[in-house]
């Protein structure tokens, strides 16, 4: 069976477009299943309050644009416009863009890549993590308090202050492997390595694993794992860490 997977993308993201069908592709070599990946855009270039916002007031017409072509799941692509709304927001987000599909049958799956990244978390048994952000300092603390508000505690984290989305998307995932080695993750049950799904990770996450003995994960793998859960398959796929069934350094 054929599933079409549908992102609505911040115009300056090229990450999710590479890493959700990198992923997919993947798991299309070990799976029956197969996948189809389509997006729509909306603008936003600087990670700053005032164009995630505008970016939010337009994401009504892009589940439209998806529900056209009868995608089965849909998903924002922007962590941090829907964590900058406060606490438990990605629930109103996946109500407000259910509201603009309308009555299909069937309806796609709607979800965030903010609920995602806290529902993957929980289901996962995670109970405390450690992160690593490009935002801003302000930003950052925004994303810990979301998730902390979701009942996971953050026990350390590292931010890069990077402004402009598309440096972030540019930025070298393996940077990724000496970062993570200032994080204190004694005792966590997991470690994000991208709590942004711009920021590429998917090259890292098992290196990452292997070097820290515990489960890895990023934005984008808890994204994937979401859309498989709620088609009703096997939230696995080789090659993206634990989150996906991968036990290597574990």
């Amino acid at each position: 069976m054929t599933y079409k997977i549908g992102q609505i993308v911040p115009s300056s993201n090229v990450t999710m477009e590479r890493e959700v069908p990198a992923i997919l592709a993947a798991r299309m070599r070990a799976a029956p299943e197969r996948f189809s990946c389509h997006a729509s855009r909306v603008r936003m270039h600087r990670v700053v309050a005032e164009e995630l916002a505008r970016m939010n007031a337009d994401l009504g017409r892009c589940a439209q644009e998806l529900a056209d072509a009868r995608v089965d799941v849909m998903s924002t692509a922007c962590l941090v416009a829907t964590m900058a709304m406060g606490a438990g927001h990605h629930r109103e987000t996946e109500r407000q863009l259910a509201e603009a599909i309308g009555p299909m049958d069937p309806a796609p799956r709607v979800m965030t890549s903010a609920g995602a990244l806290v529902d993957e978390l929980r289901n996962f048994g995670a109970r405390r993590i450690s992160l690593l952000a490009p935002y801003s300092d302000e930003l950052t603390r925004t994303v810990v308090s979301y998730i902390e508000a979701e009942g996971i505690e953050v026990k350390d984290f590292r931010n890069f202050s990077i402004l402009d989305n598309l440096a972030v998307g540019e930025r070298d995932p393996l940077r990724l492997l000496e970062d993570v080695r200032s994080l204190d993750v004694a005792g966590v049950d997991t470690v994000v390595l991208s709590a942004c799904v711009q920021m590429p990770s998917l090259p890292a996450i098992e290196e990452a694993q292997r070097m820290l003995g515990v489960p890895v994960t990023s934005t984008a793998v808890c994204t994937v794992r979401q859309m498989l859960r709620l088609l009703g398959l096997p939230q696995t796929a080789p090659g993206a860490g634990a989150y996906l069934g991968s036990n290597v350094g574990l």
